[in-house]
C-alpha cells in the first residue's frame, strides 16, 4: 500500500536564470544518452526514525538548498534540444511549495527491503520530468508502523556526489546557516569570470595544437555489442600506486593517471603526446566546496612518456592533472566554438577518479605496502563483471570507483574503436607500470626516508576529483594568479 504526505517548504534563492558551466555539461550528457543519470540509493534505517522524522528531513533540504526546489524551462520541448543549444535551458527556483514523500507499508509476508530497492530501480529507469518535477524523489518504507529504509533519488542535474554529501552532513548540523552560492548565485558569478574562461582556451587551444588527430584508432566494424561496461579490480594496482606515490613523494592518483597513459600508449601503438580528458570537481576553487550544484568539467591532460622511466612519468601526469584542474573552469559554449574553429578535435577518451570519499575517510597510511605485498597481491587481480550497454557517447571512459581495499576500474568503451582483447591489455598494462613504479628503487635517494614520511605526511593518499593533497595548495595558488 502507498500513501502520500506533502511536505511544505520555503527558501531564499528563488528566480530565474541560465544554467550553470556544470549543468550545462551534466544536461549535454543527459541529452546525449537519453538518461538522467541521477544518483542516491535505497538505504536501511536502523536508529528509530519515524515517517514525521523523514518528512522533516526533507522539509529541510528543500527549503535551504534552493537547487531542489529548481524546474527548467524550455524555448521547445527539451528532447528536441540541440545537444549544444543550453542557451534555450532556463531553470526556475520557487520561493515555496510542496513536495509528496512516499510511504510504502511493507504486509506482514513481504520484504521492505525488495520493496525499497525496486523502488529505487523503477525510478532510476524513469526519467525526471525537468520542467514539472522536483529534482528530488523521496519515499520510506515501513513495516507494522516502523520505518525499515528510506529510498532517495537525486537529479544529477542539480547536485554531484560532493554535493550530495554536503546535503547529508548538514542533517547533523542543521542548526548551522547555510553560506555557500545558490544556484543562480553562481551562475552571475560565472558570467562575470571571462578572464577565467580566456585563460583556460589559451591553454586547450596551445595543448590541442601539438596532438594528433586521434587518441584511438579509426572505427572498426566489430560486430554488437558495439558498447559494453568491464569492471575490474586489482589489490596489485593499489599496493603498488600507494608505494609508489610514498617512493616518489607524491600521490596514488598522478600514479594511476600515468598508468592510464602509459597503458594506452603501449596498447593502441602511439609515440605522441597521450591525452584524456580528467573530470575535474572544481571544489577547490574558493567559495565553491559547498555549492549544491554539479561543479565538475572536463579538463585536458596531456602526458609525453615515450622513453621515460616510471618515476618520470608520475611526475609528468602530476603536472599534467595540477594544469588540466587549473584549466577547468570555463564556459562550455567557449570550448565548443574553440572546437569549431580547429576542426577535427577528437577527445573522446576519458579518466575521472572518483575516490573522494574513501581517501577522506582512511586518511593518511599506516604502513606503506612493502614490495613483497605488491607482488604477492598480482594473483589477485580479477575482472569482476562485463556486460553491453545500450549506448555509450565516447570511445572510452575509464573511472577508479569509490571502493576500500583495492583499486576498481569501471570502464565503458566503444569496441569499435578498442576491442575487448585490447582494453583487458590495457587495464594488465595500467597494474604493470604501477609495479614497476613501485619497485623501482631509483626512486627515491633514501628509500627508508621516503616511507617514513610518506607514512607520517599521508603522502600516498588522495583526495580523487578534488585534487591531491599534496596538490591542493599548488592549485589554490595557480588559481590565484589566473
Amino acid at each position: 500500500m502507498v500513501s502520500y504526505i506533502q511536505v511544505s517548504f520555503e527558501g531564499a534563492g528563488a528566480g530565474t536564470g541560465g544554467l550553470a558551466w556544470g549543468q550545462q555539461q551534466v544536461w549535454r550528457a543527459i541529452v546525449e544518452v537519453g538518461a538522467s543519470m541521477s544518483m542516491g540509493g535505497a538505504v536501511p534505517v536502523t536508529d528509530g526514525r519515524t515517517v514525521e522524522d523523514i518528512a522533516a528531513e526533507l522539509r529541510f533540504l528543500m527549503s535551504r538548498y534552493a537547487a531542489l526546489r529548481s524546474r527548467l524551462v524550455f524555448t521547445e520541448p527539451w528532447h528536441a534540444t540541440s545537444v549544444d543549444a543550453c542557451h534555450l535551458v532556463q531553470q526556475e527556483i520557487a520561493a515555496e511549495g510542496t513536495a509528496a514523500l512516499e510511504v510504502h507499508d511493507a504486509g506482514p509476508d513481504e520484504d521492505p527491503a525488495e520493496i525499497a530497492g525496486a523502488l529505487f530501480a523503477e525510478w532510476k529507469a524513469r526519467n525526471f520530468d525537468y520542467a514539472h518535477e522536483w529534482p528530488i524523489r523521496e519515499a520510506v518504507v515501513r513495516q507494522d508502523g516502523a520505518v525499515t529504509h528510506v529510498v532517495v533519488q537525486i537529479s544529477h542535474l542539480v547536485a554531484d556526489g560532493s554535493a550530495l554529501g554536503t546535503m547529508i552532513r548538514s542533517l547533523f548540523s542543521r542548526e548551522s546557516p547555510y553560506t555557500a552560492m545558490q544556484p543562480l548565485d553562481l551562475v552571475a558569478a560565472q558570467r562575470s569570470s571571462s578572464r577565467t574562461t580566456d585563460t583556460a582556451m589559451r591553454y586547450w587551444e596551445a595543448a590541442l595544437r601539438q596532438l594528433p588527430p586521434r587518441r584511438l584508432p579509426a572505427a572498426v566494424d566489430r560486430g554488437e555489442p558495439r558498447w559494453r561496461q568491464v569492471v575490474w579490480r586489482s589489490t596489485a594496482l593499489l599496493l603498488a600506486s600507494q608505494r609508489a606515490a610514498a617512493l616518489l613523494g607524491t600521490d596514488t592518483g598522478s600514479v594511476l593517471l600515468a598508468a592510464y597513459a602509459v597503458a594506452c600508449n603501449e596498447v593502441t601503438g602511439q609515440r605522441a603526446p597521450f591525452a584524456t580528458q580528467v573530470i575535474v570537481s572544481n571544489r577547490f576553487r574558493p567559495g565553491l566546496a559547498d555549492v549544491i550544484s554539479p561543479l565538475a568539467q572536463n579538463g585536458l591532460a596531456v602526458l609525453d612518456v615515450a622513453g621515460l622511466a616510471p618515476r618520470e612519468v608520475v611526475d609528468q601526469a602530476r603536472r599534467a592533472f595540477l594544469n588540466a584542474s587549473k584549466h577547468a573552469y570555463y564556459d562550455p559554449a567557449a570550448r565548443l566554438a574553440l572546437f569549431d574553429r580547429l576542426g577535427g578535435v577528437d577527445l573522446a577518451v576519458f579518466y575521472n577518479d572518483r575516490r573522494v570519499g574513501i581517501l577522506e575517510a582512511q586518511g593518511p597510511l599506516a604502513e606503506v605496502p612493502a614490495a613483497a605485498d605488491v607482488e604477492a597481491a598480482r594473483p589477485l587481480t580479477a575482472l569482476v563483471s562485463e556486460r553491453p550497454l545500450p549506448f555509450f557517447n565516447e570511445q572510452l571512459m575509464v573511472n577508479v570507483d569509490d571502493v576500500v581495499d583495492t583499486v576498481q576500474l569501471t570502464v565503458e568503451v566503444d569496441t569499435h574503436h578498442l576491442a575487448m582483447a585490447d582494453l583487458h591489455r590495457l587495464l594488465l598494462a595500467m597494474e604493470a607500470f604501477a609495479v614497476a613504479a613501485a619497485l623501482d628503487q631509483a626512486g627515491a635517494p633514501d628509500e627508508t626516508a621516503a616511507l617514513d614520511q610518506a607514512a607520517v605526511l599521508g603522502q600516498a593518499g588522495t583526495l580523487g576529483q578534488a585534487g591531491t593533497l599534496g596538490q591542493a595548495a599548488a592549485l589554490d595558488q595557480a588559481v590565484a594568479s589566473t
